[in-house]
């Protein structure tokens, strides 16, 4: 089949490329025939990871050429937006999903339907490939709650208000190839000489058990060996993510349909037992950073928790699956393992933590139609298949849950996508996981009530949202 459509578009381009064949068709089809390039810009993944999907895109739409830009995340950003403010920008990028209402006034929405040319071999006798337009309604709504992970649905719609009518309709300005979710790694050799057998499935004494059993202390009082990366901010990897997804599972609302955020505030459901499970969390957590505490195993002196890891100092990290390739190539005989995000005991329901990247289109583009068609072409399943087989991560689309749900290597994080949940954080995402991080702090530090600290973490992040 595939070979068939190859050779079609050898045809078709030589009809678009000499004129031959210009009579055949009406202006508009003419016009959609032209020639067009679309500029596609994203971080993490190389090219080969889009060559086969890029090259079969080709094939059905010749007159489409597809130019592919990886750029490192450390300048991607900064680039990004100087680049569309200029009009140099990209046609198609990729934005976090705490990004997309960020961007919104940059990001052209998904049209309803689109109209592509395609060639098709007319004739009975004398063959000839005509270039036809089709009209193909886009993904739905529906299509989304459906086909994708329940936080898909949450993060790539936007309430849009028709200024004609003054009513409000989500529209669509995102879509994901993968969704990944936080997971535990750990040392089996450290646990094995502590004399632990399993990884801890709660939050509970078992896991607290397990922190004091493998932390070690020199005579100076030094953490020379961690049980678990947890306390700190800025030296433990995705701090922010750790920190609200044990508020959530405690039974926190990080934030209100308004806009509102309320991860310091008690609960309608929790007022009679005034309990706080957001400032509990934040207890639990910053409790590891305590000296006072018998669980201390953690402080601001120590170094970045994925290092350690790759040192074999660290028992527990929690990560993503994106981190999976650093430590094998860093530490390609470290002896450690995959557990799934520990829960709290009692529980219903689980909870885990999304962390993902999605496509968009510039609202600059030239070619928004074209550029949306692509996106939804390469978020089918033949295609999504071939870029996770390659990339090496857990799936967004439902259908593929059970397909890689036993790889070796994303099966924990696979097995989590049904229940990852995420949270919106104002324009500036950074700037509200710094305010995260002097949060935690200010917790450890002691020097204030831990209630006045979440009170006035809470009052920071609300004033970058409503900025």
């Amino acid at each position: 089949m595939r070979k068939k459509i190859f050779l079609l578009s050898l045809i078709f381009i030589l009809i678009i490329t000499s004129g031959f064949g210009c009579k055949l068709v009406d202006k508009k089809v003419e016009q959609a025939i032209q020639p067009i390039t679309l500029n596609y810009w994203r971080v993490w993944d190389g090219p080969d990871e889009f060559s086969d999907i890029i090259a079969q895109y080709k094939a059905i739409h010749p007159f489409i050429t597809i130019n592919y830009r990886k750029l490192r995340y450390s300048e991607y950003e900064q680039e990004l937006l100087e680049a569309l403010a200029e009009d140099r920008g990209p046609d198609i990028f990729s934005i976090h999903n705490t990004w997309v209402k960020k961007y919104e006034s940059k990001i052209a929405s998904m049209p309803e339907q689109i109209t592509m040319a395609y060639p098709i071999v007319k004739g009975t006798v004398k063959k000839e490939v005509i270039p036809e337009l089709r009209t193909k309604k886009s993904i739905s709504l529906r299509d989304i709650k459906n086909n994708y992970v329940d936080v898909v649905y949450q993060d790539v719609l936007i309430d849009v208000k028709d200024e004609s009518t003054g009513k409000t309709a989500k529209q669509v300005f995102a879509l994901p190839l993968s969704v990944d979710t936080l997971a535990m790694y750990y040392n089996i050799d450290l646990y094995n000489n502590s004399g632990i057998t399993e990884p801890p499935q709660f939050w509970n004494k078992d896991f607290q058990q397990a922190v004091k059993k493998v932390t070690r202390q020199n005579t100076k009082g030094e953490i020379i060996q961690s049980g678990v990366a947890l306390g700190g901010s800025l030296n433990i990897e995705r701090y922010s993510d750790i920190l609200s997804v044990l508020m959530m599972q405690n039974g926190a609302e990080m934030m209100d349909e308004n806009g509102h955020v309320r991860f310091n505030i008690i609960p309608a459901a929790l007022k009679d037992q005034k309990y706080n499970p957001g400032l509990e969390a934040l207890r639990f957590y910053t409790d590891f950073s305590n000296l006072a505490k018998e669980v201390y195993s953690w402080n601001e002196t120590m170094d970045n928790s994925l290092d350690l890891f790759i040192q074999g100092k660290l028992a527990m990290m929690f990560g993503y699956a994106y981190h999976l390739p650093t430590i094998k190539a860093r530490a390609p005989k470290l002896n450690f393992s995959l557990a799934k995000l520990p829960q709290i005991e009692g529980n219903s329901a689980s909870i885990n933590f999304a962390n993902y990247w999605v496509e968009t289109v510039s609202n600059k583009s030239k070619h928004v139609n074209e550029a949306w068609d692509f996106i939804q072409f390469m978020t089918e399943v033949e295609q999504v298949r071939s870029y996770l087989n390659r990339a090496k991560k857990p799936p967004a689309l439902r259908s593929l849950v059970n397909e890689y749900i036993d790889d070796d290597d994303i099966g924990i994080f696979v097995e989590q996508v049904l229940t990852a949940k995420s949270w919106y954080r104002g324009d500036d995402s950074n700037a509200a996981e710094l305010i995260i991080a002097d949060m935690i702090d200010d917790a450890v530090k002691g020097e204030q009530e831990i209630e006045n600290v979440i009170q006035l973490a809470a009052r920071k992040v609300q004033q970058t949202i409503d900025q």
